[in-house]
């Protein structure tokens, strides 16, 4: 029997382990390993955004980052009749950060004396305050970093859902709508009247709420009642063209938010008459949608330092998987980082296909397990997150697909990637690749560079089935790591130690008929 201390091995091959006088051999290979230079854009329109993210971030090794969001907004109801006389009190935008919800870092505050300023209504006033999740420098100086929001008008036409946008996108912004000092929380609002301790107001979700232009909005919206840019939605997204959403700083950290559910809110009273005659000025409200059908776009800059900049200009670009490369194409260091930076890409030497081929044809060996393990490289060695999965392909022209480890061995718990110790600086990443290399050796498959980025797979809602290749989160997932690549030239296609090596290493257990 062959006894493993990884307890990792998928079912595929396990039927050659066992009684049947085979002895098992566990080896690691050397790999060719490089970067892939997606020269920082990505795909990132509303198709591909199930979460946008929000700030900036700088740091020493893969520089600055700075997001911003754009969107479309349209009336929930067109040709609108606000009433007579109808003026603007106020304008919110409210957002939906993702939070921590965990007890110890949640606050809760009460008014008990809070006078409810429309009636001077004497109320309650309860307030809850949740801290944002954020990526990057929760505190710069000891301080909590700070983040300046602002919105602007966005002044070129954005055009419909279904085209394909791209982050480096350049958009014409116009009047600045409103900003707010952020100090990373949300906060969720109750308000009671103190007489029957009933509510006031809705009760406020948890959320960020920015105060807009009201003058803006009276004349850009509700002074334009019975005007044709108000009749149909055709014409209003082209006569109010959009909102940018972004932050003042260029260092501080990154925020999350589903984009549909941001909303943005026109309060303003009109004239009401009654039967008898009389006027009363009435509170009211109005909605624009800020959801899915309108175009949303995540556009991403970022500033890169010189090393970063050097090892790009030595990859080789395949944006596109269509690019072959060559053998002697290859890096010390591996940069992985989400929307839209580096990527990486593995080649496994001919000479240790042959040499494999040549076991499979003379000694019957079988390979029972397979997996690519990946080294975080000592100079990331900080407590900025690592991402905890990654995207896989192989480089195909024309073709995008699963590994076929993913299919073939999805009916026994098979796990694309396993990590190990991502919180330290000896972290590590095992790709699992045992169908993929079985199809290479023992069934003379054509052997094709694998490419790796960061990011997860997305699935079904309802079924929990993957939706495909092209389905994931690496348009908007922050994370990134150096790892580590060809440590060693003198090791191409060699066996090496895996308790010494650290190189981009291809680990493979297999049987061999005594």
């Amino acid at each position: 029997m062959l006894n493993s201390c990884e307890g990792e091995l998928d079912d595929l091959g396990s039927q050659l382990v066992g009684a049947n006088g085979a002895d098992g051999y566990d080896k690691a290979f050397s790999l060719i390993a490089y970067n892939v230079d997606n020269n920082d854009v990505i795909r990132a329109d509303g198709s591909k955004l199930d979460s946008v993210r929000i700030g900036a971030f700088s740091e020493p090794v893969f520089g600055g980052q700075k997001v911003s969001y754009i969107t479309q907004l349209r009336l929930n109801k067109y040709d609108p009749d606000f009433g007579k006389n109808a003026v603007v009190d106020s304008v919110v935008l409210t957002l939906k950060p993702k939070y921590e919800s965990a007890t110890d870092s949640v606050t809760t505050s009460t008014n008990e004396d809070y006078i409810y300023p429309d009636g001077n209504v004497a109320a309650k006033k309860v307030v809850t305050t949740y801290p944002v999740s954020k990526y990057g420098k929760a505190k710069i100086g000891g301080q909590k970093a700070p983040l300046t929001i602002k919105v602007k008008e966005v002044t070129d036409f954005l055009g419909g859902v279904s085209d394909s946008l791209f982050s480096n996108k350049a958009v014409a912004e116009g009047t600045l709508l409103g900003s707010k000092a952020f100090n990373g929380t949300v906060n969720s609002v109750k308000i009671t009247k103190d007489s029957d301790n009933s509510d006031l107001i809705p009760e406020i979700s948890t959320s960020l709420r920015i105060n807009l232009d009201k003058d803006f909005f009276q004349n850009k919206i509700i002074a334009k009642q019975g005007n044709q840019v108000l009749k149909d939605a055709a014409s209003f997204i082209r006569y109010f063209r959009g909102i940018s959403i972004s932050v003042e700083e260029n260092d501080g950290y990154l925020f999350s938010m589903a984009p549909n559910n941001a909303a943005l809110t026109i309060y303003y009273k009109n004239d009401v008459t009654a039967t008898d005659g009389t006027v009363t000025r009435t509170s009211q409200t109005t909605d624009l949608s800020l959801g899915s059908s309108n175009v949303h776009l995540s556009q991403i800059s970022y500033s890169r330092p010189g090393a970063y900049t050097s090892a790009m200009n030595s990859a080789v670009n395949i944006n596109n998987i269509n690019n072959p490369v060559t053998p002697n194409n290859y890096a010390n260091k591996l940069y992985l980082q989400g929307m839209g930076g580096s990527g990486i890409g593995i080649k496994i030497p001919a000479s240790t296909i042959d040499a494999l081929r040549t076991l499979y044809k003379n000694d019957k060996i079988a390979i029972v397990s397979a997996k690519i393990r990946l080294y975080n490289d000592a100079s990331w060695d900080n407590k900025y997150q690592k991402p905890s999965s990654l995207l896989v392909q192989e480089s195909i022209k024309d073709t995008v697909r699963f590994l076929p480890d993913m299919t073939t061995l999805a009916s026994a718990g098979y796990s694309l990637i396993k990590t190990a110790n991502l919180s330290t600086v000896d972290a590590t990443y095992d790709v699992g690749v045992t169908a993929t290399i079985k199809n290479i050796v023992e069934h003379n498959y054509a052997s094709h560079d694998l490419i790796i980025n960061v990011g997860s797979y997305l699935r079904s809602s309802s079924t929990g089935a993957l939706l495909g290749q092209k389905y994931n989160t690496r348009a908007y997932n922050p994370y990134r790591v150096v790892l580590q690549g060809m440590t060693d030239t003198s090791k191409f296609g060699e066996e090496v130690d895996v308790k010494t090596y650290k190189g981009a290493q291809l680990l493979l257990i297999y049987t061999k008929k005594k």
